[in-house]
């Protein structure tokens, strides 16, 4: 039983492959480099799939910064620090992201006859993203179901998102509780040495991780608040 799992790099993600791990799957990991500012995420993805005994670890190259679009694949932009801003779709939303990502993700799931996709999107703590929704992860699995042999088969690969209702305070939680190793996640959206502790991504972990009760693992400059 083989699933397919969408490893960022982030808390998210990872936690998303040790549920899939728990819930028995044989994992196969796929991360993509899609041009954005930095390679420190998929370092991240690769020290976790090492740690979770992932063997089969693919990382493609989708250069969605040809043409721009967000400011995370364009360094023209300013990556935000002031703050999430509530019913406001960010600039580092990237254009397709998702939706290019879960397409390589049923390729692969048709040709290793995956069954299942995890998926660590999520629609409580998120930063406003269209393709973090239920109803877009409905729509695709629609998709799914139509547009490959093994969907005409009636087989398949479902698109799961277990963290989908959880606020991220709960992830935390259930990272800990799977032996995730959160400290070699990375959320920032800069790049640099540390994280940055002011972008939406780092206060949106950071105070996650305070609620939670590990201050010890948030980051020291941004002081893990949303405002």
């Amino acid at each position: 039983m083989r699933a397919i799992v969408l490893l960022s790099g982030g808390l998210d993600s990872a936690t998303s492959a040790a549920i899939a791990i728990r819930e028995g799957y044989q994992v196969i990991a796929l991360s993509l480099g899609y041009g954005q500012r930095h390679t420190k995420e998929l370092e991240a993805a690769a020290e976790i799939a090492k740690h979770l005994e992932i063997t089969e670890h693919f990382i493609l190259d989708v250069h969605l910064a040809q043409w721009g679009g967000s400011a995370l694949t364009n360094e023209q932009m300013a990556i935000p620090i002031d703050g999430v801003k509530p019913n406001n779709i960010p600039i580092t939303y990237v254009p397709g992201r998702n939706t290019v990502f879960i397409a390589l993700a049923l390729s692969l799931a048709e040709a290793r006859e995956a069954s299942a996709i995890y998926l660590g999107i999520n629609a409580v703590d998120y930063s406003g993203y269209p393709d973090c929704r239920p109803e877009y992860l409905e729509a695709y699995q629609n998709l799914a179901n139509l547009s490959s042999k093994i969907g005409l088969e009636g087989k398949a690969p479902k698109l799961v998102a277990p963290l989908m209702y959880l606020s991220k305070e709960e992830i935390v939680k259930q990272a800990v509780s799977l032996g995730v190793p959160i400290s070699k996640t990375w959320s920032c959206y800069q790049g640099e040495r540390e994280p940055c502790g002011l972008c939406d991504a780092c206060r949106i972990r950071d105070q996650a991780l305070i609620m939670a009760g590990y201050p010890e693992l948030a980051s020291t400059i941004g002081g893990g608040s949303l405002d």
